[in-house]
């Protein structure tokens, strides 16, 4: 496919988008049921994001959750690639104003929907504001039927990425012992605090060689948190490190499944477990799933 460029089909997507999708307020309504938007994002890429994502929406499916995965890595998607999927359409059409968002969605393992982003675009990495509106709205459609979207968003720290991180209710960060992962996951949660003023996030400490790894580096960052930024850091759950997982990414397989007593395994079957427990969240007020006011407050203020 070409590279993006500006057009009707563009503007078009973002027109549809009705105008009684409202800015949530402090004054949360409940108007219809509503589906659990999980971020799960980090600061660093080639810590396992994708993977967590994989796993753990994998688990809540056998869980008996409807499950809908967004590849929130717009010019670089690879959630396909590890899922073994071959998608004919992917999101890049819909931002052309090609497809609907529900035209693009694939069946995954374990029977979790999954819409693929596009790979090697670059024009899908720099959004107007209209596009990322136009696409969330098309996506709020979606999720009527869901019980759990999960978003899986690029690392870094750009609008770009996190103006979908923060359209979630929940916030996961993930992070390595790598010191280069614990500072960047660091620069991550003081952006969310400062400009999204985001109030609390979780921490997922991937490839640990235990729990109590995992809680250091936890403590470590929180402090830190506590200390310099107005954000609240909860410890999720560590991923220990196993050598299965390289196995199932040149395999294509989903961890859990392929090899479900493994120490990997387990770690996700603990953070499926736990998402389930989150308390319910409010749905946001006016006719959306989703939080937008970070994007859709700007749009108001022009009228």
């Amino acid at each position: 496919m070409s590279a993006i460029q500006p057009s009707e089909k563009v503007i078009s997507l973002s027109a549809r988008r009705p105008d009684r999708v409202t800015a949530p307020t402090g004054d949360r309504t409940h108007t219809r049921p509503s589906t659990r938007a999980i971020s799960i994002t980090s600061g660093k890429g080639g810590v396992g994001k994708t993977n967590i994502v994989a796993n753990l929406g994998f688990e809540l499916s056998r869980a008996g959750q409807r499950v809908l995965i967004l590849d929130a890595d717009l010019g670089l998607g690879n959630l396909d690639i590890l899922l073994g999927l071959t998608p004919r359409y992917n999101l890049s059409h819909v931002i052309l104003g090609e497809k609907r968002i529900d035209d693009i969605v694939v069946k995954g393992p374990g029977g979790m929907q999954i819409l693929p982003a596009a790979s090697g675009i670059q024009e899908l990495t720099r959004l107007s504001r209209d596009q990322k509106i136009g696409i969330l709205y098309e996506l709020d459609r979606l999720l009527d039927t869901v019980d759990i979207l999960l978003i899986d968003s690029a690392a870094g720290i750009s609008a770009n990425v996190l103006d979908f991180s923060v359209s979630a209710h929940d916030t996961m960060v993930v992070v390595t012992p790598e010191p280069t992962s614990i500072t960047d996951a660091y620069a991550l949660m003081k952006v969310l605090a400062l400009k999204y003023e985001e109030k609390r996030c979780r921490l997922i400490v991937n490839q640990t060689a235990n729990d109590h790894e995992g809680r250091e580096i936890f403590r470590q960052l929180n402090i830190v948190a506590q200390k310099f930024l107005d954000i609240e850091v909860d410890y999720f759950g560590c991923i220990p490190q196993d050598e299965i997982m390289t196995a199932c990414v040149k395999q294509q397989r989903i961890a859990t499944h392929a090899f479900p007593e493994s120490q990997a395994a387990r770690g996700f079957r603990n953070l499926a477990r736990k998402t389930r427990a989150l308390p319910s969240q409010s749905a946001v007020r006016g006719d959306s799933h989703l939080v937008w006011h970070h994007i859709f407050q700007e749009e108001l203020s022009w009228k």
